[in-house]
């Protein structure tokens, strides 16, 4: 698997709030088998990733992930009560405040579930992790390890410890201007599984669900989602956007409610198809690098890095559930800012090279000192002798 496959995903009309444009996914049929719930935290966490390494910070809140078939899944027309949000649920906007640090085992973590009759002991059918920061952790990870070979440049910090501790910003959803209202007055739809959030029209997120209930009951959680530092400067700094509006022509060939019904599904297959190019630039059209983190019955759970790309904008990191046929049941990404696309173009190409600086060099088509400066300019200055 190289890219993100959305079938069965259509984007309905955007809702445009100031600088802020929400586009719903609907689904036609939930994605059977699995579900999703919350889990809530509203605390700093400590997560132990590897024997002697941490990753630390805000975490409001888990997902459980549950394909143990428990609750009801009949299809769009039967809707079960457990896990659901009622329609016009008020936003939480409160802001954390600083409490005790809540330990986490691992970002993915099984789940005990009831034993159904005839599964073998053991058998786990629910898994919580930590969403956008099971992504944000592998994208920390990238070459954490450091230099492969002792090269006489690196310093024996670099060697022994690698790229520990390292660190990136990150904003809460609260904290990107008119997002916060443009989510209160959002009209979900019935179908809806899913969102894709655009500030200043620069797509910041995507997030699908496998249920229309789970999407009701999450809708609130993208307040309380990481987004990168170029996305909380458009919130600032961005005009309004234009809203999406629908052209039936001048009336003279809509006489009828039929020719009044065909001009507005045709505006609205414009619609689909002029935004499946855009999500296609940036979401569908790229290769990713997925790792898979765990097995889910016929569901597998992964995140994935972007390719790095210097010259190219809207990279996207996240993590991904898919079926058996690999198509999207969850979805959540972090659009990356340039200089952390920068930083993730330089670790790979220092790591495809041997962390050798003149072969880098060679391979960018520049010097060594140019080399130098740039991992100073990212931050990576003390892996230098």
């Amino acid at each position: 698997m190289s890219g993100l496959d959305f079938t069965g995903l259509n984007p309905r009309p955007a809702q445009v709030w100031g600088g802020v444009r929400l586009v719903p996914l609907v689904r036609e049929e939930p994605v059977p088998g699995l579900r999703l719930h919350r889990e809530v935290y509203d605390r700093f966490g400590e997560v132990l990733v590897s024997p002697g390494v941490s990753y630390v910070s805000y975490i409001p809140h888990g997902l459980v992930a549950d394909w143990s078939g428990e609750r009801p899944d009949t299809g769009p027309a039967s809707r079960p009560v457990t896990q659901s949000a009622a329609y016009g649920t008020q936003l939480d906007t409160g802001r954390p405040t600083v409490m005790a640090v809540e330990r986490h085992h691992r970002m993915v973590k099984r789940r005990p579930s009831k034993r159904k009759k005839g599964q073998p002991a053991g058998a786990v059918a629910r898994c919580r992790f930590l969403p956008l920061h099971l992504a944000m952790e592998g994208y920390l990870a990238l070459h954490f390890g450091g230099p492969a070979i002792a090269w006489q440049e690196w310093s024996r910090e670099a060697v022994r410890q690698g790229l520990s501790p390292r660190s990136e910003a990150a904003y809460l959803g609260l904290d990107v201007p008119g997002l916060a209202d443009a989510l209160r007055v959002f009209e979900i739809h019935p179908d809806q599984c899913g969102v894709l959030v655009y500030v200043a029209d620069a797509l910041a997120a995507a997030f699908v669900v496998p249920h229309p209930d789970d999407y009701r009951a999450l809708h609130p959680t993208l307040l309380q989602d990481m987004y990168g530092e170029l996305i909380h400067q458009y919130g600032y700094f961005g005009g309004p956007v234009p809203d999406f509006e629908a052209r039936l022509g001048d009336g003279r060939h809509i006489a009828t409610l039929a020719d009044l019904r065909a001009a507005a599904d045709a505006q609205e297959r414009a619609w689909s198809e002029s935004h499946d190019t855009v999500m296609a630039r940036e979401l569908l059209g790229t290769s990713y690098s997925f790792e898979r983190v765990r097995r889910m019955a016929s569901f597998d759970m992964y995140r994935f890095l972007p390719p790095f790309r210097v010259d190219s904008e809207g990279q996207h990191i996240g993590e991904l559930i898919t079926d058996h046929k690999g198509r999207t049941a969850y979805l959540k990404t972090f659009r990356l800012a340039p200089a952390q696309i920068r930083r993730g173009h330089l670790l790979n190409s220092l790591a495809d090279n041997d962390w050798h600086l003149g072969r880098t060099a060679d391979r960018l088509g520049t010097t060594p000192e140019e080399i130098v400066r740039r991992i100073r300019a990212a931050g990576f200055g003390s892996l230098l002798r």
